[in-house]
């Protein structure tokens, strides 16, 4: 990078993480000026650091193994579309 060029902003940050770590990220992001998005699991749907995010994304049931774990379904939900994102976030927060 030359001294010209200005690094790309962050815009949002996608944790992957739940409890106190999570609130802390989300707290960070708040302050930065930048979006936090959370996944979750059915069991930690109303857990603080969903209701703390700008964005929320169901990821499956309760056991790990089958939501948290996954790790190719948190890649594709990252790298979604926009409007697939959001679709599923909609659908996920009823």
């Amino acid at each position: 990078m030359t001294a010209r060029e200005t690094p790309a902003k962050i815009r949002k940050v996608l944790v992957a993480n739940r409890g106190e770590i999570a609130v802390r990220i989300l707290r960070g992001c708040r302050e930065m000026g930048v979006r936090g998005a959370v996944i979750y699991s059915d069991a930690d749907r109303a857990a603080l650091p969903v209701l703390l995010a700008d964005e929320a994304y169901r990821i499956g049931p309760a056991p790990s193994s089958e939501s948290y774990l996954r790790a190719e379904a948190i890649v594709d939900l990252a790298s979604a579309p926009i409007s697939t994102a959001r679709s599923t976030m909609a659908s996920a927060r009823r």
